[in-house]
């Protein structure tokens, strides 16, 4: 059985978007993906693309996918990788794919000068966890994420205060 990694094309895109709905299935929250196969087209596809994809397929089958961007360290001074998501489809998991997967991203990565390249994982994940210590992957458990999204993002970018009965912690710590 030999194991193929490529660059997505548009034609993928459909074949994207059903490794995201696996991965989101897989973490428990198949109803958060609202992205589109349109979405996926226009942002990796079009001019300026926003993302970079590598697509595994065994004996010519779709197996899993890398998904990925750019993102830059002030402190390094040098661009650095994020990985959104890294997915192997349940039936061909054990076969080394995800290895693979993760290699070309770094490859990828080091390709283009970057330094680093970084990604979250769900606390409860273990096998993920342990497979990305096993790569040499560090757990930096010291950093808190982040996020604020959709309504509050646009509340923050008017500079209206969130409402009272909101849950915006970050908000009141930093002042």
């Amino acid at each position: 059985m030999a194991t193929t990694i490529r660059p997505a094309t548009p034609a993928d895109v459909p074949q994207i978007l059903a490794f995201i709905r696996g991965l989101a299935l897989y973490e428990r929250a198949p109803n958060e993906v609202t992205a589109t196969e349109e979405n996926l087209l226009r942002d990796g596809f079009g001019p300026h693309p926003l993302y970079d994809c590598l697509i595994a397929e065994l004996d010519g089958e779709p197996a899993g996918f890398s998904f990925f961007f750019f993102n830059y360290s002030t402190w390094k001074g040098r661009p650095g990788i994020y990985l959104e998501d890294l997915f192997v489809e349940p039936r061909f998991r054990g076969r080394g794919i995800g290895k693979a997967l993760l290699q070309q991203t770094a490859a990828f990565a080091i390709e283009k000068g970057c330094r680093r390249m970084q990604w979250q994982v769900l606390d409860w994940n273990t096998p993920a966890l342990d497979f990305y210590c096993a790569m040499g992957a560090d757990l930096k458990d010291e950093w808190k994420n982040v996020r604020i999204e959709e309504k509050a993002l646009e509340r923050l970018a008017a500079g209206v205060e969130p409402g009272a009965g909101e849950t915006q912690n970050s908000a009141e710590a930093m002042g």
